[in-house]
């Protein structure tokens, strides 16, 4: 079992940032890669962003992220440990979700939820306009 924890979200105003951070523990030894989701009130839960792993550690990190996603957040991992962070820029009110760390077996990072294991509880993310 892999353990995901979460912690960086909170209220914040329009066009300020937000930094999350996921941090995997236990069994993660089999970890390709791991992957941000959010789901807003009343809406599917939908893929932010995901690095690479393994191939991370030799070619510096395969990244895939949502047309939402790209130009404002940017996603990153520690080589120590199986830490991923996502640092979110010039936020607006639509970023306003639970955003959920997720780990997966499979390579390349993807973007669709069945490939990941693994899931956190979730960290709120407030933006306010």
């Amino acid at each position: 079992q892999v353990q995901l924890a979460e912690s960086g979200g909170g209220l914040v105003q329009a066009g300020d940032s937000v930094r999350l951070s996921c941090v995997a523990s236990g069994r993660t030894l089999g970890t390709n890669s791991m992957g941000w989701f959010r789901q807003a009130p009343g809406k599917e839960r939908e893929f932010v962003a995901a690095i690479g792993w393994r191939d991370a550690r030799r070619s510096g990190g395969t990244t895939n992220l949502s047309d939402s996603a790209k130009g404002r957040f940017t996603i990153s991992r520690d080589n120590a440990g199986y830490t991923v962070h996502l640092q979110m820029n010039s936020l607006k009110p639509e970023d306003t979700a639970v955003y959920y760390c997720a780990a997966s077996l499979t390579t390349p990072p993807s973007g669709l939820a069945e490939r990941y294991r693994y899931w956190g509880q979730g960290t709120q993310v407030t933006v306010s306009s």
